[in-house]
């Protein structure tokens, strides 16, 4: 038995085997014929090198697989035939160098991209609307001088409290119907912005006493109505655009007298160019489709919302009469509030995302609780400060407002209203009685507040449902 020599490396002789018969040793004739048998060896066995270098090429879309078969139908994908499976790796099919492929691979299971935030706040619009809360109040220094005694401003504080709990009522009830369509949002905030202005005029005509305070407490409630449907609906650059004689007057105060035309022309001015604005949205707006069968929401779901309007606009108040700057420092911060809500709901859907039981979700949601309120809380402190305000009183009344707009974000209605309204009612009875003083009563209400609105929220907010 002898194998061909090698004519060159890895050549073509090493897959042949020869066997050459031997003569018959008893006979002297010597065989005149070649006697060799070859024996070719077929090329069925893997090609471990080309199957290694395939492996290397498709590791990424291979390792992810959980059964031979994908890895299968990734080489069809690739465009691998028969022939070529066959010829090119030396395999019998298809699943064959599958399965090769699939244990030389090791298995990897990337984590898939993260999903864009479904709660990711509008910054521009969130700083606008901060601005647009206290922009207004430069009409009142406009004004100021035209007023005849207290009874002015008494008024005037009963209307913007009737005003505010009828508008967040009413913006509850339209952003309800916001989800059938904008048309039914708009026919809503039609039907509801006119009857709040009249019913908080009508509220404050009694405690005028004489007629003379009626027109601004009028007006006051018409533009509240106004810029309220222009916040529902998007319209928070006309509203700003509005407001631009305001500006303009209250701009030049510290410079000029303008006189008694213009303090009372440039907030008539931007009295009229809100409602216009308001109107050309609402028209806007109704001229959308139509859904047919739309389904009304209950008008009781809206009473909370407006219940805690007129609650907070009642905090707000007692606050102004111990820290008036410090109303406006909350009212400002009313924009930074707006954007923490939204940041409050995207990280608590990360941490959905990144947590496996309950209690990892619900000890991450109170970490998300605490890092969103301690940044709208602490650039309060300094802004009090700097104002000359109590720091006690704003941060307070400031957390039990934003923990109670945080639940009602979840639909969570009833709680924040209740504590609120209790919390405005002992706070006005504390005051009303003496003892003890007026901040420290309506510090201790509000503490007290906070601290049953963050329990609840801790409680509700803390579980997985909410969020999902």
């Amino acid at each position: 038995m002898s194998g061909p020599m090698a004519l060159e490396p890895d050549g073509a002789e090493q897959d042949t085997l020869s066997l050459r018969l031997s003569t018959d040793p008893l006979s002297r004739r010597r065989v005149r014929h070649d006697r060799t048998l070859a024996l070719r060896r077929p090329r069925w066995g893997a090609d471990h090198a080309a199957v290694n270098s395939l492996a290397a090429e498709l590791a990424d879309g291979i390792g992810p697989a959980v059964h031979p078969y994908e890895v299968a139908a990734l080489l069809e994908s690739e465009g691998l035939t028969a022939e070529v499976i066959k010829e090119r790796y030396g395999h019998p099919d298809i699943f064959s160098l599958a399965a090769a492929l699939y244990e030389r691979v090791p298995r990897t299971f990337p984590e898939p991209p993260p999903p864009a935030d479904p709660w990711r706040p509008d910054h521009v619009r969130c700083a606008l609307r901060g601005a647009l809360f206290a922009l207004p109040g430069l009409a009142y220094l406009l004004v100021a001088p035209l007023w005849h005694g207290e009874r002015t401003v008494l008024v005037l504080v009963v209307a913007g409290l009737v005003s505010w709990a009828w508008g967040q009522a009413l913006g509850h009830r339209a952003f309800l119907r916001m989800s059938t369509g904008r048309r039914e949002a708009g026919r809503t905030l039609l039907k509801g912005a006119p009857v709040g202005a009249l019913v908080a005029t009508a509220t404050a005509w009694p405690v005028a006493g004489s007629g003379s305070a009626v027109p601004a407490a009028g007006a006051q409630s018409v533009y509240l109505a106004a810029a309220g449907v222009l916040l529902v609906l998007g319209g928070e650059r006309l509203l700003l655009a509005a407001l631009t004689p305001v500006i303009a007057g209250a701009a030049v105060l510290p410079w000029w007298e303008p006189g008694p035309l213009l303090r009372a022309g440039l907030p008539l001015l931007a009295l009229l160019g809100t409602v216009a604005a308001a109107g050309w949205t609402l028209r806007a707006a109704l001229a959308g489709p139509r859904v047919a069968e739309a389904a009304r929401p209950a008008l009781l779901s809206s009473l909370p919302y407006g219940l805690f309007g007129l609650a907070a606009g009642t905090l707000v108040l007692l606050t102004g009469r111990e820290e008036p700057y410090a109303v406006i420092v909350l009212t400002v911060s009313m924009g930074p509030a707006e954007w923490l809500l939204y940041r409050y709901r995207g990280l608590s859907v990360t941490a959905l995302r990144k947590t496996g039981t309950p209690a990892a979700f619900r000890l991450r949601s109170a970490g998300v609780l605490a890092l969103c309120l301690s940044a709208y809380l602490l650039p309060l402190l300094p802004a009090a400060l700097l104002t000359g305000s109590a720091p006690a009183p704003l941060l307070l009344l400031a957390a039990a407002l934003w923990t109670a707009l945080l639940l009602q974000a979840f639909g969570v209605a009833w709680l924040p209203a209740g504590v609120c309204l209790t919390a405005a009612a002992a706070a006005a009875a504390l005051t009303r009685l003496g003892p003890p003083p007026g901040a420290d009563a309506l510090s201790l209400c509000c503490g007290v507040a906070a601290l049953c609105l963050t329990a609840g929220a801790l409680r509700l907010l803390g579980r997985p449902a909410p969020h999902a």
